[in-house]
């Protein structure tokens, strides 16, 4: 779990440097937009992937 964090947060803080790269030369448009979708997919994402783990961890441990 502990690498898959940091797997996401080295992601998301590249696409927010695409993104601040886009602002700064002025052009708003696909190279904006798309790392946002991203960003907002990885954060708001339901069906996650440490969710997943950490229900089977409850799950072996009978804790749920």
């Amino acid at each position: 779990m502990k690498l898959f964090s940091i797997t996401n947060a080295l992601i998301i803080v590249v696409l927010v440097g695409i993104i601040f790269y886009s602002v700064v030369k002025n052009s708003w448009g696909m190279l904006t937009l798309i790392p946002l979708y991203f960003i907002y997919k990885m954060i708001n994402d339901p069906k996650n992937k440490r969710s997943k783990v950490l229900e089977e961890l409850l799950k072996v441990r009978n804790l749920k």
